[in-house]
């Protein structure tokens, strides 16, 4: 595939973008079939993308040929319906083989993640994401956050870059997205993504909105389809009586229990998936799993955001 067609099919997504968590067996090895359960049943619900492998799906816990069984698990259970797009990350040389490896397991693009451990300087990340852009003929999405953080300058060299077709920010700098947004729009010609990828991206995205960025990542889909979907179409629809109540009632409650353990971001939604059926396993190390007491009140909350939407039918 090549970047325009991706480019084109993400511009104006019809449901959220969809990041799953990866399946794991009793014995802590992958399950494939689980995996591709969930991703099957994350498209028939109406995700619009499939981003496999990626932050919420531990790609920091996968070997190499456990990443590429995955992706292309995921490329089966899509059947073709959404694109899929693969994480990519660590230094140069292992991001170069991860997006080679996500190439070959049939991926329609790449979520290239920052560096491993290092701060680099500007030219040295320009460098990095233009070595892996020019890996593969996978259209590439830089993620901004931790120790990748650009200046206008940088994204715009990045807009320019073949293959490379949109920016993820995971900083929530808005004074720096306006100025990024500003300089590639009078810099660059031709259109350019912009993602919110805040953990739990709803609570932020009104805010991301009105600068324009309307496409966001949605890990509360991985658990809670419904209330993801109503939330993404009030959005869509300028219902903001319905964005305030799922806001008030269902995002700020679960961001607050996220903020209750590192690595919630990961596992508590790992923990939802579980609740609503589909044993997924736990996490991997050196993640750990919430406690009882808030799978608990997570597990209410599913219950009080369902309540949420039967109060809008």
């Amino acid at each position: 595939m090549t970047p325009a067609p991706l480019a084109a099919r993400l511009r104006d997504p019809s449901g959220p973008l969809f990041f799953p968590v990866t399946a794991y067996g009793p014995d802590g090895a992958l399950d494939l079939d689980v995996h591709r359960t969930h991703v099957r049943r994350g498209v028939a619900a109406g995700a619009a993308a499939v981003f496999a492998c990626c932050g919420t799906g531990e790609f920091h816990a996968l070997l190499p040929e456990e990443f590429e069984a995955c992706v292309r698990a995921a490329v089966e259970a899509a059947e073709g319906r959404v694109p899929v797009i693969a994480g990519a990350g660590y230094g140069t040389a292992l991001a170069v083989r991860y997006a080679r490896l996500a190439e070959d397991a049939g991926a329609d693009g790449l979520l290239a993640m920052p560096p491993y451990l290092v701060s680099a300087g500007q030219e040295g990340l320009l460098r990095h994401y233009r070595e892996v852009a020019a890996a593969t003929a996978l259209p590439v999405i830089v993620y901004q956050r931790d120790n990748a953080v650009f200046t206008p300058h940088t994204v715009v060299a990045l807009a320019r870059t073949e293959g490379v077709i949109g920016l993820k920010d995971g900083l929530g700098d808005l004074d720096l997205m306006q100025r990024i947004v500003s300089a590639v729009r009078t810099e660059v010609h031709g259109d350019f993504l912009y993602f919110n990828g805040l953990p739990t991206a709803e609570q932020t995205q009104l805010a991301y909105q009105a600068l324009g960025i309307t496409l966001y990542s949605s890990a509360v889909f991985c658990f809670a389809p419904e209330i993801a979907l109503a939330f993404h179409r009030a959005l869509r629809t300028g219902d903001r009586d319905t964005v305030r109540r799922l806001l008030d009632g269902f995002y700020h409650p679960f961001v607050e229990l996220r903020a209750q353990g590192r690595g919630y971001a990961v596992s508590l939604v790992k923990a939802g998936v579980r609740l609503r059926g589909l044993d997924v396993g736990e996490v991997r190390p050196p993640l750990d799993e919430p406690g009882e007491d808030h799978v608990k009140q997570l597990a209410r909350l599913i219950e009080r955001g369902h309540a949420l939407l039967e109060e809008d039918a």
